[in-house]
């Protein structure tokens, strides 16, 4: 004679059947980790997945603990919000992405100042070159010495006395004789002397933007400058005309 177990309506043998099979639950639950995920991470639709095998194969006789079952809810609802934060941060980024490369954009053809000892100079433009140098020390004179692409020496630019700071200067393109130079790339050394003896100073030169490289891996977006290279769009100072 069999005993029935009326609340699930399984016989005594069955249940015992059933706790004998409870050792194949961690297989169960392994190969349904596999089926879901694979090779690729463990996302909230494979996480519920496997709640629900593991509570198809829990042992009937030592069913899965409440504290147990409302813990791993809590990390489904945490995985779940997670999920939703990334995407968010996702979406953020790409947005800000697109905004910063819209306004790189808009600056081809326009004039930018940067940290520079080079320019690509035109002296037969009608746009005056200016550009700046750092004066360190109160009261010094700063020259600047600027030099052609062969390395020869075409002016000498004396400032004067100059406070502590930022001081301007203009060059009109010529030479030390008068002569107006030809286009093309030209280095500006400024220095000053004091008591201790010569210190360079740091010059500021405008460059006009040819063209943008946006970074395919969401790096800092370069400004291809003309006779100069590139160079990060954070390292401009000023944006000219």
């Amino acid at each position: 004679m069999s005993v029935t177990d009326s609340t699930s309506g399984l016989t005594l043998n069955q249940v015992l059947a059933n706790s004998a099979q409870a050792k194949t639950t961690d297989t169960s639950v392994a190969a349904a980790t596999k089926g879901v995920t694979g090779n690729t991470a463990l996302g909230k639709d494979a996480f519920l997945q496997l709640l629900v095998t593991q509570l198809k194969n829990q042992n009937p006789l030592d069913p899965q603990d409440n504290t147990a079952f409302v813990a791993q809810l809590a990390q489904f609802s945490s995985l779940e919000g997670i999920t939703s934060l990334n995407d968010t941060v996702n979406s953020l980024s790409g947005g800000l992405q697109s905004s910063q490369a819209l306004q790189a954009s808009s600056l081809v053809g326009r004039s930018v100042i940067v940290q520079t000892s080079e320019a690509y100079v035109d002296p037969a433009s009608d746009k005056p070159f200016n550009g700046t140098v750092v004066v360190k020390d109160a009261d010094s004179k700063p020259v600047i010495t600027i030099t052609d692409a062969d390395g020869e020496v075409v002016r000498t630019l004396e400032l004067g006395s100059q406070k502590a700071g930022n001081a301007d200067f203009t060059w009109d393109g010529k030479d030390d004789d008068g002569v107006l130079l030809d286009k093309g790339s030209y280095t500006f050394t400024a220095s000053s002397k004091n008591d201790t003896g010569t210190t360079a100073l740091t010059t500021y030169l405008p460059a006009t933007v040819n063209s943008v490289t946006l970074s395919k891996t969401g790096g800092e977006i370069m400004l291809n400058l003309a006779g100069l290279g590139s160079i990060g769009m954070s390292k401009v100072q000023t944006i000219g005309l």
